[in-house]
């Protein structure tokens, strides 16, 4: 083969995979200003960790082009990615300053998990899907995330061994707000998760002041149910 045509193609897979990754690259910057800024979201750190993490990389090639679109995508098992408005509106009420050990219930894709662990010094995150699991294990990894732990187990029970939580974050939909997880809040400790029936629910804000709780409905919302004990049975 002629060493200059064999270069030649090595450059324009190169430059193909360069300005594929440019396009994401603006993909991500009109996600941020069109649909989290447009639409209220303030928090710098969150609008930062957003606008740099690779949101492509957690779903199918296939499905690459859909990634920063205002819409879920789908992941596998009959899972979802939320809309980037959700994502940032969720990681903007826990209101994270980098010091936080923070509880994510239902890992998914790992993307929310990859916000998380940029805001927060600590990420356990929980997934009762295997496959779910394993993948943004070794996806996270890949991308140098080094502060998550993993578990795979009924996310409705939490994580008591490392309990109490700074902040928590439950992404799938539960009929009530499960009681272990209350449980496992820290005191000035933020949670936020959907709750409602299995079709529609609202997105509740928990803080808590001692043993007082405060709730506050940030508005509807559609999630993935969230199983187990203390959510639903299947």
């Amino acid at each position: 083969m002629d060493l200059t045509f064999l270069i030649q193609t090595k450059l324009k897979g190169l430059g193909h995979l360069m300005s594929h990754n440019h396009d994401f690259k603006l993909a991500r910057e009109r996600m941020v200003k069109n649909q989290l800024i447009a639409r209220g979201i303030t928090d710098e750190r969150v609008l930062q960790a957003m606008g740099k993490i690779p949101r492509h990389r957690f779903i199918e090639e296939a499905l690459a082009g859909e990634a920063y679109n205002d819409h879920p995508v789908p992941i596998g098992e009959k899972q979802t990615i939320s809309q980037p408005y959700i994502v940032a509106l969720m990681t903007e009420a826990l209101e994270l300053k980098g010091k936080e050990n923070t509880l994510e219930i239902g890992t998914g894709s790992g993307y929310q998990t990859a916000i998380l662990a940029e805001l927060s010094s600590r990420v356990y995150t929980i997934e009762r899907i295997k496959s779910l699991l394993v993948h943004a294990r070794k996806l996270l990894a890949q991308l140098g995330y080094d502060n998550i732990l993993f578990k795979a187990f009924d996310g409705t029970l939490g994580w008591k061994e490392y309990a109490p939580f700074d902040a928590i974050m439950v992404t799938a939909g539960a009929p009530r707000i499960p009681q272990p997880i209350i449980d496992q809040l820290a005191d000035n400790g933020r949670m936020i998760i959907p709750v409602g029936d299995r079709y529609t629910q609202e997105l509740i804000k928990v803080t808590r002041k001692g043993e007082d709780l405060k709730q506050e409905n940030m508005g509807g919302c559609r999630f993935v149910n969230l199983i187990g004990v203390h959510g639903w049975a299947d």
